[in-house]
């Protein structure tokens, strides 16, 4: 899904939504994806800590996607 958002304006929420989504959609879990509560005035996303295994199925996906 291509997004014409401007960097940093979308609300982080939201995006952990819907890369939630995208992500289940491919099999992909990351447990500790969520928004950076620690930083809300940067509006951060946590992806968080994936084993070696969730990483490559993730590349994967992302090389996919981009061939």
């Amino acid at each position: 899904m291509a997004t014409t958002q401007e960097p940093g304006t979308a609300d982080a929420l939201e995006t952990v939504e819907v890369l939630r989504e995208a992500l289940t959609a491919a099999g992909i879990v990351l447990p500790s994806l969520g928004a950076d509560g620690a930083s809300p005035s940067l509006n951060l996303i946590n992806l968080g800590r994936v084993r070696p295994d969730v990483a490559l199925r993730l590349a994967d996906v992302i090389r996919g996607g981009c061939a």
